[in-house]
C-alpha cells in the first residue's frame, strides 16, 4: 500500500481545485486533513498527524512552482494569437490511400489554407477548413469516421523561451478545462501552440487569453 504522504499528495493533486487554494494558503490544515482521511477511508485518529505533515509539504512543493507559473505568464503575455473559423477536424480510418493524403494537402496548400494531420493509434484526423470537405469526401469515400464541424483555430505563437519552460502547454489546457471550454483537437509546432475549440466559445476564449 502507498504511503500516507503518497496518498496524500496523490489525492490534492487529483482535485485542482484544492491544489489552488493549499498552493495559496487558503486552506485550513486540519479540516484537510479530517476530509482526506474521510474521502480515502482512513482512520483519522491513527493518520490525522501524518496527512497533516504531508499537506504543509506538499504546499512548500507547490509554492516553488510560483516560479514556473510567473515564467508561465511572462510567455503568455509575449504571445500572440490567430484565429481561424470556419475549420473541421475529419477523423479518417487508419488504412486509408496515404498518396490521396499528399494530393489533399497539394490542393489546401496551393490555395494557402490551414492543413493539419495527428496520425494516432486509432485513427488519422485531418484539419482544414470547411471548403474542402467535398475534395475530402472525395479522396477518402468511406474511410471517414467522424466529421467536427463548426470548429475555430486558436494558434498561441510564444517565444521561443517556451520549450525550456515546463507546463505552459498544460496551463492553457487546464485554463480551458476550467472555463467549460471543450478542446476538440491540439497539437503542437516548435513555438505554436494549436487548440480546436467550438467557434461558439472564441469569445470566451479570447477573454482568458487577455494575459
Amino acid at each position: 500500500m502507498p504511503s500516507i504522504t503518497k496518498l496524500t499528495e496523490s489525492y490534492i493533486l487529483e482535485h485542482p481545485s484544492v491544489k489552488d487554494c493549499l498552493k495559496n494558503g487558503l486552506v485550513n490544515y486540519s479540516s484537510l486533513s479530517r476530509l482526506i482521511a474521510s474521502e480515502l477511508g482512513l482512520s483519522l485518529k491513527k493518520n490525522f498527524d501524518a496527512i497533516l505533515i504531508a499537506c504543509r509539504r506538499l504546499r512548500r512543493k507547490l509554492k516553488k512552482g510560483h516560479i514556473f507559473e510567473d515564467r508561465i505568464l511572462k510567455i503568455l503575455k509575449e504571445s500572440k494569437i490567430e484565429i481561424k473559423n470556419k475549420v473541421i477536424a475529419v477523423v479518417l480510418e487508419k488504412d486509408i490511400y496515404f498518396d490521396n493524403l499528399t494530393s489533399l494537402a497539394k490542393e489546401i496548400k496551393k490555395r494557402k489554407e490551414i492543413f493539419g494531420v495527428i496520425e494516432g493509434a486509432s485513427g488519422i484526423t485531418v484539419i482544414t477548413t470547411e471548403d474542402f470537405t467535398d475534395l475530402i469526401k472525395k479522396y477518402f469515400k468511406n474511410k471517414i469516421i467522424l466529421e467536427n464541424r463548426n470548429l475555430a483555430q486558436i494558434t498561441i505563437k510564444s517565444p521561443k523561451e517556451i520549450e525550456t519552460t515546463p507546463g505552459t502547454y498544460a496551463y492553457v489546457c487546464s485554463l480551458l478545462g476550467e472555463n467549460n471550454i471543450n478542446i476538440v483537437e491540439t497539437l503542437s509546432c516548435w513555438t505554436d501552440s494549436i487548440f480546436l475549440i467550438d467557434e461558439g466559445d472564441i469569445g470566451k476564449v479570447m477573454g482568458l487569453l487577455r494575459f
